[in-house]
């Protein structure tokens, strides 16, 4: 006996999604339309499984709606589906509210696979890379578990918690990059067009010769950036797009991941990050009655640093090999103990799932922590070596009007 997938409309006009076992197709559908059903979809056991679903799509659609538009869509469609609503009214009153344009096309093409007889899964899945495959395959597990609503909630309060630690991130990164711009941009106007004006003042107090080092120095810097500004600030910009294309490569994005890893207090921040994120996808999942193998497959994907995602490569066949889920995660070699030891202490007992949601909220607090010594490091870093930068390019100005003013007719009295 195998589980069908079945796509069914009830006597009352309704369009639900029934799981079936039954030895083939035919079978599923025959007993199906004499309880009074009418079949729309029976999906064979071969492309019933989440993995399947969730990876396939149309591969033309890839910009992702919105994370705040989309939190919103769902809270809805959860408050809908609670309240009784059929799904595809649901989805056709959403797609004329949304305030999204993208967010109302993609809906609307979801409605018209829904009006073919797909199930709200497979007309998601189908958009490709617009949606997560966490959120496809959490779908899914809600439709075989006909508890559709609660699975939405918990996709909710997931991707609630992944917006608010975004916003944190952006909120303490956003004075420490203000904080460079400003400075750079102090820099770059003292020595393009203060201090080759103060040259040819320099020039009247005796020659290049007399002038402190510090001074030469810095005007010599001076000059060679304001006579090249034409050629040097193209150049830059091309190297900072060349680099942008480059790290958007495998190989550059594998390198900048890894580089980001052995950066003090950044890697440990991106380790917190990524065991946060992968832990807290997994237990929705699992939450959501998916097997552990098609759980892990998935939640490996939000692991977005590449050199902990490699490591992380052999971990899903050794799942499907019998070994334990948390001897597989110690495989990884990037997982703190602490973690497996939780891990492994949930896996043993029965309560994995819950075990991974006390994991991600104690990892979250952790990467808080450790995000709020990251900025306090910063901003003091960049005032002291920008400030450094501007001190000096002071000194090279006052310091030959200071020694010409001391060495003058009324030095002596």
């Amino acid at each position: 006996m195998a589980e069908f997938i079945c796509r069914l409309g009830t006597p009352a006009g309704e369009v639900v999604t029934r799981t079936v076992e039954a030895v083939g197709v035919q079978e599923a559908r025959a007993r199906l339309e004499l309880e009074g059903f009418r079949v729309f979809t029976v999906t064979p056991p071969k492309t019933s499984g989440v993995s399947s679903l969730t990876r396939g799509g149309k591969g033309g659609t890839s910009a992702r709606v919105k994370a705040n538009d989309f939190l919103l869509f769902n809270q809805q469609l959860a408050a809908l589906i609670r309240a009784g609503i059929p799904i595809l009214q649901a989805i056709t009153m959403l797609r004329k509210r949304a305030a999204s344009a993208r967010l109302r096309v993609v809906l609307g093409e979801v409605e018209d696979a829904i009006r073919g007889g797909a199930a709200l899964s497979s007309a998601f899945a189908a958009q490709g890379a617009v949606f997560p495959r966490i959120y496809t395959a959490s779908i899914l597990a809600g439709e075989r578990s006909g508890a559709l609503d609660d699975v939405l909630s918990r996709y909710v309060a997931y991707m609630r918690r992944n917006v608010q630690l975004r916003r944190k991130i952006r909120g303490a990164l956003a004075y420490p990059t203000f904080l460079l711009l400003a400075s750079f941009g102090m820099v770059s106007f003292l020595s393009v067009y203060v201090v080759p004006r103060m040259s040819e003042l320099f020039q009247g107090l005796g020659g290049s010769g007399n002038l402190p080092a510090v001074t030469r120095i810095v005007v010599g810097l001076s000059g060679i950036i304001s006579k090249n500004v034409l050629w040097l600030a193209p150049l830059l910009v091309a190297g900072a797009v060349g680099l942008w294309l480059w790290s958007r490569t495998p190989n550059g994005r594998l390198t900048i991941d890894r580089t980001m890893l052995k950066i003090p207090l950044v890697g440990k921040l991106l380790i917190q990050l990524s065991i946060a994120q992968a832990t807290r996808s997994l237990a929705t999942l699992l939450a959501g009655g998916i097997t552990l193998v098609e759980s892990w497959e998935i939640a490996a994907e939000s692991i977005t640093n590449r050199e902990l995602r490699r490591k992380s490569s052999a971990i899903l066949p050794m799942v499907r090999e019998g070994r334990s889920f948390t001897e597989s995660l110690e495989a990884a070699a990037w997982i703190p103990e602490l973690a497996l030891d939780m891990i492994g202490i949930g896996e043993r007992s029965g309560s994995l799932r819950e075990m991974l949601d006390e994991v991600s909220a104690f990892y979250d607090a952790e990467s808080e922590v450790r995000l709020e010594q990251l900025t306090t490091t910063l901003e003091p870093a960049i005032l002291v070596v920008m400030g450094g930068v501007v001190i000096t390019i002071l000194l090279a100005i006052y310091l030959p009007i200071i020694q010409s003013i001391s060495s003058g007719p009324m030095s002596g009295r």
